[in-house]
């Protein structure tokens, strides 16, 4: 979930902590100090007094700084927070109610001191299966730790590992090519583990700015901005279902190879091996440096392999980069903008109807899903709920086996030829298309005639469905359909559907009505409401070129009344007539729609489409 979001479902007290955090930062001149002086330019009370929108800007803006002040917490090596942030990390965990953390984190260490025995026992048995280099960088790094740690004791003073001495062992561990987990066990074998009151755990990370508590919903939430920070403080480069996506192109020899050099089990399924890769935190670049390529490849052969795996594998045409370094660094780049990417790739209606037959097709998908990504919910195949924690169509799809991709295929008649999740995923993009076909029949709310063309959609959700398809109409049209500003504009009195920005100050207001009754009419009412819009523009200083209002039809009468309203630039436009415009629109020669051909009272269809025709 975007930190906006979130702290629009908190309370003052609830976002304190992180607000204290980000004012610190603020206070000691970041980089960016100038352009949040600017944000903050606008509120006489500081931070505390800025939108949520402009305190995720503001965050953006001391990310760098925000990422130096978690990983000065981590010289405090009794506070866990290498623990507790590989939890919060983890894709599916970045809303969690406290009992199910509390349960994650008692099961993470009894994990860890079963892990640090097993550790202990290879240290000493000849029969270990680790090898005696591999017993060697494990003694190397904490001979350095116990030092490192110890030292201290030995002065006379409390025992914490410096800020020099962690940059020192990190870069040690990263030349040993230990693993996180690696690392972690070692560290843990040292220090003994306590259990800590989970209160106290979210007391901590809430004081450190990394989560969000809501008490009233005994909620954990971690914005998606601040997963990516934590995982760059972790030095994981990449989200855990990328990670998986990669290491399934790989063959089961090459599995092996890499299971073999981190003491991962190799008697363990093709998948599970796949999964403890993942959870050892084996560094991503390193493997793709080194580690998936067969015994003296050459350099030469490694980016060969590396372009193979990209192209054919991940379907990335011409991976930029003249040396392996590069190429690797532009992959993890790809992946970065992918998971900011907010497009779906389908349509969320695509995504819920792909959910729902997946879940016909493959009635143990569910569960599996569930388990996979920690979900709490008993039911988790809703598209609002998987983008809440900014889980994909292609991040479930990744999940399937080869088997029931190919029964899922066969069962819903999707094209065989080429790669099985291209082809489903744009197998489900024409559910926009249907709603958009239908787009008339959502404005009467005729959800009879609805149902019948193969749409399932709540009445309750009717008038948001087409609000959200007029949007999609203007954007096609060419128009920069901007929420940001509108949320900027809006009030909790005065809420605008749709705000069309032109620049230079001009602006375009649209508002959508759907109705049963045959013949829009409620002039009285709605003039009312486009009149406070209006007011609430000019008080900004803004030029309205023209106010849309889009309904299914106009009684005589309310097409009457607009004509003598001579306070609005009003004009009327059926949900039949946009539609029609959008379709000739995509066949002409604009680029954006010449907004001028606006200017009828009920805007003339045949007028319009012969324009666009010229």
């Amino acid at each position: 979930m975007k930190l906006d979001k979130i702290l629009d479902k908190l309370g003052s007290i609830e976002k304190n902590s992180f607000i204290k955090v980000i004012d610190l930062i603020i206070s000691k001149n970041p980089k960016n100090g100038k352009e949040i002086d600017t944000i903050l330019s606008s509120s006489d009370k500081g931070l505390k007094a800025v939108d949520n929108q402009n305190i995720s800007k503001i965050f953006s803006l001391t990310s760098k700084e925000f990422q130096t002040h978690v990983k000065c917490e981590f010289q405090d090596i009794t506070s866990q927070l290498d623990i507790l942030i590989d939890i919060i990390i983890r894709d599916g965990n970045c809303i969690m109610k406290q009992d199910w953390f509390s349960r994650l984190y008692e099961a993470e260490i009894k994990h860890l001191e079963s892990r640090i025995k097993t550790l202990n026992k290879d240290f000493e048995s000849d029969k270990s299966d680790l090898s005696e280099i591999r017993k060697r960088d494990y003694r190397i790094y904490k001979s350095c730790l116990y030092v490192a740690y110890y030292n201290d004791i030995d002065n006379n003073r409390e025992s914490k590992i410096s800020s020099d001495e962690l940059s020192i062992l990190l870069t040690l561990s990263k030349q040993l090519g230990l693993s996180q987990e690696e690392t972690k066990l070692i560290n843990y074998s040292i220090l003994p583990i306590k259990k800590l009151d989970i209160q106290d755990v979210i007391k901590s990370l809430k004081n450190i700015g990394v989560i969000f508590y809501s008490n009233k919903e005994n909620t954990i939430y971690v914005a998606d901005e601040m997963v990516r920070i934590l995982r760059r403080v972790r030095e994981k480069e990449v989200a855990e279902k990328f990670y998986r996506r990669t290491l399934k192109l790989l063959r089961e020899p090459i599995i092996n190879q890499i299971a073999k050099e981190h003491n991962i089990d190799r008697k363990l399924l093709y998948s599970d091996k796949i999964e403890e890769i993942i959870k050892e935190g084996v560094s991503f670049s390193n493997l793709l440096y080194s580690d998936i390529y067969k015994n003296g490849s050459t350099l030469t052969e490694r980016k060969r392999t590396l372009n193979e795996l990209c192209e054919k594998g991940l379907n990335i045409k011409n991976l930029k980069g003249s040396t392996l370094d590069e190429k690797i660094e532009n992959l993890i780049t790809h992946f970065d903008n992918v998971e900011r990417d907010e497009k779906v790739g389908i349509s969320v209606d695509g995504f819920d109807k792909l959910l729902t037959e997946l879940n016909e097709s493959l009635p143990k998908l569910n569960k599996e899903i569930k388990s996979q990504f920690q979900l709490q919910d008993e039911y988790v195949l809703k598209a609002d709920f998987l983008l809440d924690y900014n889980i994909k169509p292609r991040d479930i799809l990744d999940l399937i086996s080869k088997e029931d991709l190919k029964k899922f295929i066969l069962d819903n008649r999707i094209k065989q030829r080429g790669d099985d999740i291209l082809n489903i995923l744009e197998h489900y993009k024409d559910v926009e298309n249907l709603y958009l076909e239908n787009y008339e029949n959502v404005a009467y709310r005729d959800l009879n005639t609805l149902k019948d063309n193969g749409i399932t959609v709540k009445e309750s959700e009717l008038g948001l469905k087409f609000e959200e398809l007029t949007r999609n109409i203007f954007e096609g049209l060419g128009f920069n359909v901007d929420e940001d500003f509108k949320k900027q504009l809006n009030t909790k009195k005065d809420m605008m559907d749709i705000l069309l920005n032109l620049d230079n100050n001009e602006i375009i207001i649209v508002e959508c009505k759907t109705s049963k009754e045959k013949g829009y009419n409620k002039f009285s009412s709605v003039s009312r409401q486009l009149k406070s819009y209006q007011n609430l523009a000019l008080k900004n200083d803004l030029r309205i070129v023209k106010i849309l209002l889009v309904a299914p039809e106009f009684s005589d009468d309310f097409v009457t009344d607009c004509e003598m309203d001579t306070e609005m630039n009003l004009s009327l436009v059926t949900a039949s007539t946009l539609l029609n415009i959008h379709e000739a629109f995509k066949e002409s020669k604009y680029e954006k729609f010449p907004y001028v051909l606006f200017r009828d009272i009920v805007l003339n269809e045949e007028r319009i489409l012969k324009a666009l025709s010229k």
